[in-house]
């Protein structure tokens, strides 16, 4: 049987429509989620949307419009982002479907034991939708959205959140739930070793407007979005009626990983896992945190208005363009500044000028080989093609090319591609890939085969086998970089399976003209 695999993002408010930061987390769990099904394992890929918070009966009130018009139409932008950004997940959640009403309820009732009602008074952040001491604002303000917090007064339930401290504590400390980088895990067991005090998971329904899940058997209280949001990554799989789906990647499987912003780790690594311990049920084996995306220095955020839109930069520079920015560009576990000139900065000299200009250069040269030849043929010429890939080893040496610095070079590439992404180090990974095409750029440049090529006996003499010998070289380790690339831009990887294999070449990435100023 093959491994299983299950990874999923944060679900994002529908508020307001995505941004590039939202962007950023789902390509990031996109790739793990491609890499893995490469591996062969059996894979599950979960995103969707948070739609019960108070801050969408807000925008709602804005605009004039219900709660439900709103949190349906937004929600439509989100799900694009498949289409958009190329993502291959394979289930999709709303948190105001009736799967995940019903598995938040049992949820809620399976904790029952560690819930209780009393009145509270506290600063609420909408943003977070989460109270705040006053002792952690800010300057007064949210340190989250550097907004001012409000003073909630009223009788709620409360979850027994400070029972679990201790084993919460445990399961971090001794990596049964691993918290990636470090430095995010040392933040959690510091907050912990803080004091942890129960929580307050619900809110009544008069200041929800009456928008949210019912806590079970009391209708004048909504289930606290946070209690109910968290609940999603069980739902999906069939948690409300014990579905054997919920059984085989949650309960019997140990490779769950959440895929996180920063800002929301407390939640998933403290609360969540408390509530868990509390109903019995299995705890997430990873979650890795990444950092924010800025502008200018500043979160990008919809509250702060600096967003940039996802859906605007793939109209103009194309998915895998974006995709590569982001995965290449952006440090993993830190904050990473948006700006147009880096992007086309990285797109000209990597894509344009690094693998575009490679595949071009080398098919143009394997066609004038064969200038009679619709398709480059395989193993009867110089041209590896389609065979290459069938002699390589199940390693993935090299078994094909006589280049022994070549081989190397692959063999290298794939250790170190290998480890970075099993770290979470998307761009290392793609460092990796990238070494592979500069020492091919390289080795066509120090060979020169286009002289022979440009010969009138192109087509005999020892100038055509050192010439043939390059290009089937470079063909080869174009089938392996075209492996490499599909989780991270899988339209480019299967363009050049098509070039190498010998179908009509395409400018991969037309330069562009950078900006000025």
């Amino acid at each position: 049987m093959p491994k299983k695999f299950y990874v999923t993002t944060a679900i994002d408010y529908v508020n307001s429509w995505p941004h590039l930061g939202h962007a950023l987390e789902k390509i990031q769990a996109d790739v793990l989620a491609r890499y893995n099904r490469s591996l062969k394992k059996d894979v599950f890929f979960l995103t969707g949307t948070d739609e019960n918070s108070l801050k969408n009966v807000q925008s709602a009130q804005k605009e004039k419009i219900s709660t439900k018009e709103l949190v349906d139409r937004n929600f439509l932008k989100f799900k694009s982002l498949k289409e958009a950004l190329n993502l291959s997940y394979d289930n999709f959640i709303r948190t105001t479907e009736n799967r995940h009403i019903k598995g938040a309820q049992r949820l809620w009732l399976a904790c029952q034991k560690d819930i209780y009602k009393k009145k509270y008074s506290g600063l609420y952040c909408v943003g977070c939708e989460e109270f705040y001491k006053e002792n952690e604002l800010e300057n007064g303000l949210c340190p989250e959205h550097k907004t001012k917090t409000e003073l909630i007064e009223e009788e709620n339930y409360f979850f027994k959140l400070s029972k679990y401290q201790k084993e919460i504590k445990g399961v971090i400390d001794k990596n049964k739930l691993k918290i990636i980088p470090q430095t995010r895990k040392n933040e959690i067991l510091s907050f912990i070793s803080s004091g942890v005090e129960d929580i307050c998971i619900s809110r009544s329904s008069k200041r929800s407007h009456g928008w949210g899940i019912d806590v079970p058997g009391d209708d004048t209280q909504k289930i606290w979005v946070w209690f109910d949001a968290l609940s999603n990554y069980i739902n999906a799989l069939g948690y409300a009626d014990d579905d054997e789906e919920f059984k085989k990647w949650w309960q019997n499987n140990k490779n769950k990983i959440h895929i996180i912003g920063k800002g929301i780790s407390r939640f998933h690594s403290v609360y969540w896992v408390g509530m868990l311990l509390s109903a019995g049920i299995a705890l997430p084996d990873e979650i890795f945190v990444h950092g924010y995306l800025t502008v200018a220095g500043q979160k990008m955020s919809k509250s702060l208005g600096n967003v940039i839109d996802p859906f605007d930069l793939v109209k103009k520079y194309g998915t895998d363009a974006v995709r590569y920015y982001l995965l290449r560009e952006i440090t993993p576990t830190e904050d990473g500044d948006f700006t147009y000139e880096k992007l086309e900065q990285r797109y000209n000299a990597d894509l344009a000028g690094g693998i575009g200009n490679l595949v071009a250069r080398t098919v143009t040269m394997a066609t004038k080989l064969n200038p009679k030849s619709k398709t480059l043929p395989a193993r009867q010429s110089p041209c590896l093609c389609v065979s290459a890939r069938r002699q390589v080893g199940a390693g993935g040496n090299p078994k094909q090319t006589q280049n022994p610095n070549l081989k190397k070079e692959i063999v290298r590439v794939n250790k170190s591609y290998k480890n970075s992404l099993e770290e979470f180090k998307f761009n290392e990974a793609l460092k990796s890939i990238w070494e592979l095409i500069s020492f091919c750029n390289k080795y066509i440049n120090e060979e020169k085969p286009w002289e022979a090529l440009a010969s009138p006996k192109a087509t005999e003499g020892q100038g055509k086998k050192n010439a043939s010998r390059v290009i089937s070289d470079v063909l080869f380790a174009l089938d392996k970089i075209s492996d490499l690339l599909l989780p991270f831009l899988p339209e480019t990887s299967e363009k050049i399976k098509k070039d190498v294999e010998g179908k009509k070449s395409e400018i991969l990435f037309p330069k562009i003209a950078e900006r000025r100023g």
